[in-house]
């Protein structure tokens, strides 16, 4: 189900908005905290550029304010109606998957975000992939 040429395979997995052929992290492990929002400039297979203007990330910010509030729903649920927990301990299981999860919902957000601005290029893919 996730293939190559959808917005969700490029977002899933941080590759190239483009051409879908590498990451555009330097290190695709986002729990590396020095690393983890280096990205490459440009695509070593299409050469699209990643930061398309100064400060292009900083839209990111709301992309992941609803992305967190997605996985603060999810922890709720879970933990609430799904566990039994008292509201207490719910709370107390957002505040941990928030920030368990700080790092995969920064790069999730800057994917998200240059997705809406880049789409895949099936003739590039064609002839380059």
């Amino acid at each position: 189900m996730l293939k190559k040429g959808s917005k969700l395979y490029s977002i899933l997995t941080g590759s190239c908005p483009k051409c879908h052929q590498e990451s555009m992290y330097v290190n695709t492990n986002p729990y590396v905290p020095n690393q983890l929002f280096k990205m490459h400039e440009r695509c070593s297979h299409c050469h699209t550029k990643y930061k398309i203007e100064p400060s292009f990330f900083y839209g990111s910010m709301y992309v992941s304010y609803a992305v967190g509030i997605a996985f603060a729903v999810a922890a709720f649920v879970i933990s609430f109606l799904f566990v039994g927990a008292s509201l207490k301990t719910a709370f107390i299981a957002i505040v941990i998957t928030l920030v368990v999860f700080l790092p995969v919902i920064i790069r999730l957000s800057r994917n998200i975000w240059i997705n809406f601005f880049i789409k895949y290029d099936k003739s590039w893919a064609k002839k380059k992939g």
